[in-house]
């Protein structure tokens, strides 16, 4: 699973590309999860916190379920393949993004990593994106 490391080469490759649909933070206790069990699996990404399961669900599954969440977020994928040990990434695009005031709630995966940000600041958030290579 080698990938990028270097910064500069990392930023140059981004290829930032919208994920398809909203998406919806939500954080599941041992009794809704009960409820549902196979929503872990329905999930794009799962993380196990102190408070319960976290799952990005689409929003319009968490609205079904009557879950409770804090928005709608719009994910982007860097199609750049980065190494989980790759340093300053994630800084340089929070930063960016930061500085736009848009928050960036990044999920590094094997292969990539996915940054969720407010569906209204989504078109501005892979405008930035994209003039990272530049």
């Amino acid at each position: 699973m080698n990938g990028l490391t270097d910064l500069e080469q990392l930023l140059r490759s981004l290829a930032p590309r919208r994920l398809a649909g909203e998406w919806a933070f939500c954080s599941l206790t041992a009794g809704e999860l009960a409820r549902t069990p196979t929503l872990a699996t329905e999930a794009l990404a799962t993380f196990r916190e102190k408070e319960g399961l976290s799952v990005l669900l689409p929003v319009e599954r968490a609205t079904e379920l009557g879950l409770s969440f804090d928005g709608s977020f719009t994910g982007i994928t860097l199609d750049v393949h980065s190494s989980l040990h790759a340093v300053g990434l994630t800084a340089v695009i929070a930063s960016r993004l930061g500085e736009a005031g848009i928050s960036a709630n990044v999920i590094a995966a094997a292969f990539h990593d996915h940054v969720f940000v407010q569906t209204a600041e989504a078109a501005r958030a892979l405008d930035i994106l994209k003039s990272l290579h530049a």
